[in-house]
């Protein structure tokens, strides 16, 4: 219990990253495992696009058409590897929309601690262009499919400063049924 608690309470955002990252399998070694979240009737309703290299540049280009400019957005550049998450619903009479969304995003959640605790510094970005058509098919979206977002992931800087995290209160958030 140790190893997921101190990986939780280590956790930050690395909004800079270097130009390392994992390869595919070590990727392919954590999203077995971060596929492990709790899953009702296991519909395994997500999937994760690997997108490196010129990737990155045909996603920036989307990102200026859904936003009407002409071009190629930089954002997608800031890391040498991003991690597509989408949510990839499955039909099912007894887990809703909502619930297999819930997996998808602790399946990116998960992820992004596993690459943290492995080295790697992990930031997940969304934007209003997330759920834009052109971003959605430069991604290959299928009709029953939403993108989360990306986990941008590179080294971590060894100049980088330590964050300073505040503490959370969990008495603010954890009460008892009324």
């Amino acid at each position: 219990m140790a190893g997921a608690l101190d990986a939780a309470l280590a956790r930050r955002s690395w909004s800079k990253v270097t130009d390392e990252a994992p390869t595919h399998e070590q990727l392919l070694e954590l999203v077995a495992a971060a596929g492990r979240v709790a899953d009702h009737s296991s519909l395994q309703p997500w999937r994760i696009i690997e997108l490196r290299g010129d990737d990155r540049e045909r996603l920036g280009r989307a990102i200026n058409k859904a936003q009407g400019d002409k071009g190629v957005s930089s954002k997608p550049l800031r890391a040498p590897l991003l991690v597509a998450v989408v949510a990839s619903y499955r039909k099912s009479h007894k887990v809703p929309r909502w619930e297999q969304q819930a997996v998808a995003s602790g399946v990116a959640h998960v992820l992004s601690l596993l690459l943290d605790e492995a080295g790697w510094g992990v930031i997940w970005r969304t934007g209003h262009y997330t759920r834009a058509k052109a971003v959605a098919k430069a991604h290959g979206l299928k009709k029953n499919e939403e993108l989360l977002g990306w986990l941008y992931v590179g080294g971590k800087p060894p100049t980088s400063r330590p964050e300073r995290r505040k503490a959370v209160d969990a008495r603010r958030f954890v009460t008892r049924m009324p």
